[in-house]
């Protein structure tokens, strides 16, 4: 089939450039190689398609109507092409990307601009905190916290993501105030699962020391969502991991104070995902370069940028 196909485009590039050599220069091969590829198609299709003298090549009746069937193959294929060409040069079609929940509003203030300049850009958005399937989902794009499992997709980091463990004013009233890290033996977790809990918390000491807490803390509440476990820290149901991005204004109010002052949590590494290595759609591409861009303005307070980033 490869081959009829490829005689059916050398037979549409004779009758478009009217002989054997003119279609051989348009193809980039010989003028016996573009004869060879017609005579065996005619012997294919079991008829004669083009009318030879010395001069020139004229359709026959058959070759007449083939051509219409073998132009028409030739320009869809063109068309394709230029599809393809589209969306590596200019941000088109629809872009599938998947972020964790907490993220979704971020991302919508970092592509806005992007999808106000690109009319012909669509975007699909899958905000969930479970790991999504990439494949099945047909995800373009996806942004991912912490350590990575095995997969085939490439991964680039983005920078890291302050972390910060928090209470809210009235569950440290009624339980009191941690001041090590063994005090929240004493206290109710809060916690993100997404099916992998860690059984420990890394944590820095006043000095930048990594330590590992097994703490014995009872996780009283827990989910796959991020928004969640902040929503019922905020109530004053227990002690809770947050994003930093994500308290800026709670600590500003006083709905959450920090825990352990002067200990700090490991920064989490953020990763965006693509399925393939090398250069990316324009779409993914500008995608990428919009939420870097929208990310650099975050505060030290908030974000690592990448080229300060910390190895994961």
């Amino acid at each position: 089939m490869i081959d009829q196909l490829k005689r059916m485009a050398t037979f549409a590039a004779v009758v478009e450039q009217g002989s054997f050599g003119a279609a051989a220069r348009a193809l980039g091969t010989t003028t016996s190689a573009v004869s060879q590829q017609i005579r065996a198609l005619e012997r294919e299709v079991g008829m004669t398609l083009l009318a030879r003298s010395t001069r020139q090549v004229a359709l026959t009746t058959a070759g007449q109507r083939f051509h219409e069937g073998c132009a028409e193959m030739v320009a869809a294929a063109r068309r394709a092409g230029q599809t393809l060409l589209e969306m590596r040069d200019a941000p088109v079609g629809e872009l599938r990307m998947t972020v964790p929940a907490g993220f979704a509003r971020m991302l919508g203030d970092a592509l806005k601009p992007l999808l106000q300049h690109h009319p012909q850009l669509g975007l699909h958005l899958l905000a969930d905190d479970a790991h999504t399937d990439l494949v099945a989902e047909r995800m373009d794009l996806a942004l991912r916290f912490g350590r990575l499992p095995d997969s085939n997709w490439v991964a680039q980091p983005l920078g890291h993501l302050r972390m910060q463990l928090c209470a809210a004013p009235s569950y440290l009233a009624r339980h009191g105030i941690p001041v090590h890290p063994d005090d929240l033996a004493q206290h109710d977790a809060v916690q993100l699962n997404t099916g992998r809990v860690a059984p420990h918390l890394n944590l820095l000491d006043p000095v930048g020391r990594a330590v590992s807490v097994k703490p014995a803390w009872r996780s009283r509440l827990s989910s796959n969502s991020q928004s969640w476990v902040q929503h019922m820290c905020e109530a004053g149901l227990g002690v809770a991991v947050l994003a930093a991005h994500d308290t800026v204004d709670t600590l500003r109010e006083g709905r959450v104070v920090p825990v352990l002052p002067g200990w700090s949590l490991p920064p989490l590494p953020i990763y965006a995902l693509t399925p393939q290595r090398g250069a990316q759609p324009a779409k993914v591409r500008l995608a990428l370069e919009a939420l870097l861009a929208h990310m650099a303005q975050w505060p030290d307070s908030v974000h690592v940028p990448r080229q300060e980033g910390l190895h994961s």
